[in-house]
């Protein structure tokens, strides 16, 4: 009995711990959190531009109006407009329209502007009457007339004709001015925009086209007016954008159309081509030069000029070490790398010796250009080709733009022969072959000016 009481105890408390213990349960697999893929943020043609400098979008733009392409105001501003301008100029040229230039369709860009922009004698002027700065066609339009009321350029013909008038004028205001133009005789209205400070106003007058831009300032207005034949709207309406935009009736100082003094102190590159001393390099980085000193080596003579190719040849005395460049037979290849050395200011103070790639371009008059434009200093700079030799001499040319004054370049090449020719016109023997070691050959100028 005893026993069997035992048992069933032992039974009864297995029972209660067999309840007592945690019943075991089936692993949850934990649901998958729903994830987004980060996607980088893809660049727009617009955020392109607006990383481009102020000259560089002013430039662009203004290529584009002498293209054909823009008809928009140039003033440096990103806008669809402009974009679209790009990406019809690409598909012109067939390349895909991505609204972005790549230095290749740059170089042609400013090579197809070029050609009208000659063409038409284009160049900014001062308005000596009014004190106005303009741009004018000056091939277009040789005649001027001026008096005390402003100025007048016309063609020998009068199919083309542009004038430049002044008043004062009591409570002047942009609206009346504007209405006063519209009612002139003959005038129909195609286009017409009035704001406080100036307005616009487009169409034809007696079959002739014509627009009007008028600028306010407290009691007087500056007018500006050109009239041209239906006949010659092909080569006008480019040349019309182009006033429009460099049209600034009341700049901040007279020498506002002027090119930019030059500094006091500037910085070119120049090649070494003999190892007695002589240097080439890009003749108006070294023009009006109190004295021109050779980094690390003192001053340096100039010995010969060329103005038309635009190429000086300087001499030092004493130097050694010196390691002349192979002048070559290198040809204007579509890339090119320039050696040269650039401003301190654009490398912490330094003096370097540097190296940029650029595209080359086959322009008018048969001017090669180099795209993108080195920086300041690389006047003079070598240029290389993709077989190491010595392809020619880089030159900067200030750029015309129609639009605000600003100072810009752009890079020219001066081909190997022609430098070649140039130094051996004045009795300097040079070596031939490939660069080799380029940098070795390149000085910095230094030109101290008034």
């Amino acid at each position: 009995m005893r026993s069997m009481l035992s048992a069933t105890a032992m039974i009864m408390l297995a029972s209660a711990a067999h309840a007592q213990a945690p019943a075991q349960s089936t692993p949850v697999k934990p649901k998958p959190v729903a994830t987004v893929p980060v996607r980088p943020a893809v660049q727009t043609p617009a955020d392109t531009a607006k990383s481009m400098t102020q000259t560089e979008r002013l430039s662009i733009q203004s290529d584009l109006a002498w293209t054909g392409n823009y008809n928009g105001a140039i003033n440096g501003e990103v806008s669809d407009r402009m974009v679209n301008s790009i990406k019809a100029f690409q598909q012109t040229n067939g390349g895909k329209p991505t609204g972005v230039l790549n230095p290749q369709e740059r170089g042609l860009l400013a090579a197809a502007a070029k050609k009208p922009r000659d063409t038409v004698g284009w160049k900014i002027v001062t308005d000596l009457v009014t004190g106005a700065r303009l741009g004018i066609p000056g091939k277009l339009v040789p005649q001027q007339i001026s008096d005390s009321g402003g100025s007048k350029w016309q063609s020998s013909t009068g199919t083309i004709q542009v004038l430049l008038t002044r008043r004062r004028e009591e409570a002047l205001t942009s609206a009346k001015l504007a209405e006063a133009e519209r009612k002139q005789p003959g005038r129909k209205l195609d286009y017409s925009a009035v704001k406080p400070d100036f307005f616009v106003l487009s169409g034809l007058q007696s079959q002739k086209k014509f627009y009007v831009r008028g600028q306010l300032k407290g009691d007087e207005v500056r007018i500006l007016t050109i009239l041209y034949d239906q006949a010659t709207e092909g080569t006008m309406e480019p040349v019309v954008i182009a006033m429009s935009s460099a049209f600034d009736a009341f700049p901040a100082s007279a020498q506002a159309a002027a090119p930019p003094p030059r500094k006091k102190v500037e910085y070119a590159s120049g090649i070494v081509v003999s190892a007695d001393g002589a240097i080439v390099t890009d003749r108006p980085a070294v023009d009006g030069c109190l004295s021109i000193t050779v980094a690390g080596h003192g001053n340096a003579d100039k010995i010969a000029e060329d103005k038309t190719r635009d190429l000086a040849l300087l001499r030092i005395y004493g130097a050694r070490d010196l390691r002349p460049l192979p002048l070559g037979t290198g040809a204007a290849k579509s890339d090119l790398t320039l050696i040269g050395i650039a401003d301190p200011q654009n490398q912490g103070g330094g003096g370097a010796v540097s190296s940029v790639k650029a595209a080359t371009t086959q322009g008018t008059n048969n001017e090669t250009t180099l795209s993108p434009s080195p920086g300041i200093g690389f006047a003079g700079a070598a240029a290389i080709d993709t077989e190491g030799t010595f392809a020619g001499l880089t030159q900067l040319k200030p750029v015309v733009i129609a639009g605000p004054a600003t100072a810009t370049s752009q890079a020219v090449l001066a081909p190997a022969d022609v430098v070649r020719n140039f130094v051996k016109a004045n009795g300097v023997s040079t070596e031939a072959g490939k660069a080799g070691d380029a940098k070795a050959s390149m000085l910095r100028l230094i030109c101290v000016r008034k």
